[in-house]
């Protein structure tokens, strides 16, 4: 077959399917419109997932009558000032969307900037125009897109089944609406309102996005580094979530799904979520525009950074600055604030009682009861951890803190998490105290056990264990860590083989030290089944609150939890009464 040009028609088919894949985005380039055109109020209405019907409609600058037929055509645009697309100061500026929406399905646009006495509107068909015309429209712009790729039919029966096309444009609309707070933006999906929100700033858009709960637990960060600013709101790592969902990247005004910045928020949280478990974190990043690629693809979704390293790092850093701060900047009452009366209730049998009933002995904190075989002090209020009251199946700590919440802590967890520390501020410090043990210990191993921590014996040194071959498949011990007091040495060796073997591929040095210190700090720490006694307690709260990370221990897990008040009531169904 011979070659031969396509037709112009044929080439915005083909070209359509890169812009527009699905519904998500087309109302992403519409909305993407909306914005750069200047405007404080977006509706979207989505229609069996926008596969029928999508709406956009805004307050914007709006399309004059003269420009409505251009502004259909590809690659017109009136959003470069120069064409060397280095400084991009807007969300759109290819001029693909449109023409792909109009040669993919129905897209009718009503606009009426101001100055112009009355709207006009113009439709494209398949990628058939039907000239400008009159119409009756406020100021702004509404863009109308009926039956999505029906022109296209090898395109529609890709599509998904209108619910989870409609959770991908929601989400689309979404992510906008976080880069925008202060736009205001009202989503209705098949009749329904997902969310209205009005103009506002940063953090109350969090909240009306991601919750009020969640929100209200995240801390607030900032960093600057070689012109890149980063600024937000990220969760504590108590906070975390089964996926990347409340994830948000802003860079430049852009929202973003970027590889490396997701890469650099999962690296941040390595060590304190579990596997398996997200972090939450609302970011914006202002890049000097000399220093960023947005045109990497028709999406406009991932980015290219001049300095990829020095962006990653930077995130990195700040979340683990945010991540050290102690418990008790994290969510504690001010320190002069207010405490209502705290009392505790429990039911003491009295003689009888089958007859009469348990009587109810209400307790004041200020008059301590006897809770098992102590008496509890008096919560502070800079002590969000509050005071011990009892220990609950030798493993669980119960303490109340100043403002009411109950707290249960997990004493192997938080013990873990602080033994960690302390040895990494010891490693960090150059000088992780070993303890030469009297009588070396050999240790039987399989051959490639013995292979692998023999492999890995200069970082076990430098974290204070000393190890060396002796004969097949078994090792020696000749010194400890210290801070391990008495460990189980043959249980220690073949836990750090294991931690080493974990990943078949090379892992980097500090990803080797983290593991090692994880499972150091395992074996040093105080068991669950453990009886504490109350001093031993009160000690462990304190050095939490003043740990970095004390929120989750080694692997991840929550060292304890909090009910709140409010929390508790709703759980006995007394809210509202």
């Amino acid at each position: 077959m011979p070659i031969r040009l396509l037709s112009p028609h044929t080439i915005n088919r083909i070209a359509a399917g890169e812009v527009i894949e699905r519904p998500a985005a087309a109302v992403k380039e519409l909305v993407e419109n909306a914005l750069d055109a200047g405007a404080r109020r977006i509706e979207v209405i989505l229609v069996s997932g926008g596969i029928a019907r999508i709406e956009v409609i805004d307050d914007g600058s709006g399309i004059p009558q003269g420009e409505l037929s251009l502004a259909i055509e590809r690659h017109a645009t009136s959003k470069l000032a120069d064409e060397t697309l280095v400084r991009i100061a807007t969300l759109g500026f290819r001029g693909e969307a449109l023409p792909s929406i109009g040669a993919a399905a129905k897209l009718t646009l009503i606009s009426r900037p101001k100055g112009q006495e009355s709207a006009y509107k113009i439709s494209v068909a398949g990628g058939d125009v039907i000239p400008v015309a009159p119409a009756s429209a406020p100021l702004g712009t509404r863009a109308i897109v009926e039956d999505l790729f029906y022109a296209t039919p090898a395109r529609r029966k890709f599509l998904r089944k209108p619910a989870a096309e409609a959770d991908a444009a929601e989400r689309a609309v979404w992510r906008l609406a976080l880069a925008a707070p202060h736009v205001a933006f009202r989503l209705v999906s098949d009749e329904r309102v997902m969310f209205d929100v009005a103009a506002q700033d940063v953090p109350s858009r969090v909240a009306a996005l991601f919750g009020r709960e969640t929100a209200g637990a995240m801390l607030p960060l900032e960093a600057e580094r070689d012109g890149v600013r980063l600024k937000g709101l990220a969760g504590p790592a108590s906070l975390s979530r089964a996926t990347m969902a409340l994830q948000s990247f802003v860079v430049n005004g852009r929202p973003v799904i970027d590889p490396l910045l997701r890469m650099g928020l999962r690296l941040a949280y390595r060590d304190v979520i579990a596997v398996g478990r997200h972090p939450v974190a609302a970011l914006w990043l202002e890049v000097p525009p000399e220093a960023l690629d947005v045109n990497v693809h028709p999406a406009k979704t991932e980015l290219r950074f001049a300095d990829g390293n020095g962006v990653r790092s930077l995130l990195i850093g700040a979340i683990g600055r945010l991540l050290e701060r102690p418990v008790s900047l994290a969510g504690a009452p001010p320190i002069n604030a207010p405490r209502p009366p705290l009392t505790l209730s429990y039911a003491m049998p009295r003689p009888n009682a089958v007859a009469r009933g348990f009587a109810e002995t209400e307790l004041s904190l200020l008059a301590p009861p006897q809770v098992r075989q102590f008496e509890p002090a008096i919560p502070e209020a800079d002590h969000p951890l509050g005071a011990p009251v009892a220990q609950i199946l030798d493993t669980y700590v119960l303490a109340v803190a100043a403002d009411g919440s109950l707290v249960i802590v997990d004493q192997h967890a938080a013990h873990e998490r602080l033994t960690e520390e302390r040895l990494r501020a010891e490693f960090q410090a150059g000088r992780v105290a070993s303890q030469p043990l009297l009588l070396p210990v050999v240790v039987d191993l399989t051959p490639i056990e013995a292979a692998r921590l023999l492999g890995q014996a200069d970082i076990l040194q430098s974290l204070g264990l000393e190890i060396e071959a002796f004969g097949p498949g078994a090792v020696l011990v000749r010194a400890v860590p210290a801070a391990l007091k008495e460990p189980d040495a043959a249980a220690l060796l073949r836990d750090l083989a294991e931690e080493f073997a974990e990943s078949e591929t090379p892992v980097a040095l500090e990803a080797k030290l983290d593991a090692a210190l994880a499972r150091l700090a395992c074996h040093r720490s105080i068991r669950a089944g453990r009886r504490l006694a109350p001093a031993e307690m009160a000690a462990l709260l304190r050095e939490m609150e003043a740990t970095p990370r004390a929120g989750t221990c080694s692997h991840g897990r929550p060292t304890f939890l909090k009910l709140t008040r409010a929390e508790l009531e709703t759980m006995f169904g007394r809210r509202g009464i």
